[in-house]
């Protein structure tokens, strides 16, 4: 299969690198990191870069479209600009999935691909999701046709496992978990908005609104 997976400056790493990491172990995947322009792509840590071995103009077909998601306001840029929304509505019409992780479903409804879907994001981001004309599902990951996003973070490694599972079966998908060994055992119990207490949640909504009412500054 082929899998491309879109950069932007301001991403966040394992939102790119959980979906690229599982599709890789399955050695039946070429994953191809595309961005506008090829280079070093800046992460919203600051802490690093990944790399796009490829502009927009070279990859106009994919069976799978991957938008990672980033921190506020970082999903500005993209959302904004006219050349990354038409490359991702010119993939979409080839591929046979279209997906995005966090706040990668903010560009996918940027480009018009969930008006009027149902579709999950990072939970903090609800509200603009809502606000962009899709339905916002509190699942970690939702499939409206061919169309599948993912919740926070760590949420695109699960994403991915079920699109492996779809198109190279069950088997398959078990075996990368295995080989990923892939068995989330947290310290703690807080890794969504039901099981966190509200003096943890609050806090982070907060500073999450407050942050996605800046400017880009990567």
């Amino acid at each position: 299969m082929e899998i491309a997976i879109m950069l932007y400056d301001g991403i966040t790493a394992l939102d790119a690198i959980g979906p690229y990491e599982v599709f890789a172990a399955t050695q039946k995947c070429k994953v191809k990191f595309v961005a506008k322009n090829k280079g070093l792509i800046k992460l919203d840590s600051k802490m690093g870069c990944l790399h796009a071995d490829y502009s927009f103009s070279e990859v106009t077909s994919a069976d799978i479209l991957v938008v990672p998601g980033c921190s506020p306001p970082n999903y500005k840029n993209p959302m904004n600009d006219e050349e990354t929304l038409n490359w991702i509505r010119q993939i979409h019409e080839t591929t046979k999935w279209t997906t995005s992780v966090c706040t990668g479903s903010l560009i996918l409804s940027a480009a018009g691909l969930l008006n009027g879907a149902p579709a999950t994001s990072h939970w903090g981001s609800f509200d603009l999701l809502q606000s962009l004309g899709a339905i916002p599902t509190d699942e970690r990951v939702v499939r409206h046709g061919k169309i599948v996003t993912a919740a926070g973070v760590s949420s695109g490694i699960d994403m991915a496992l079920q699109l492996v599972a779809w198109e190279l079966g069950e088997d398959v998908a078990k075996g990368v978990q295995l080989i990923l060994e892939y068995d989330p055992q947290p310290p703690f119990d807080t890794g969504s908005t039901k099981k966190a207490p509200a003096s943890l949640v609050e806090p982070i909504r907060g500073m999450l609104q407050e942050f996605s009412k800046r400017e880009p500054n990567i």
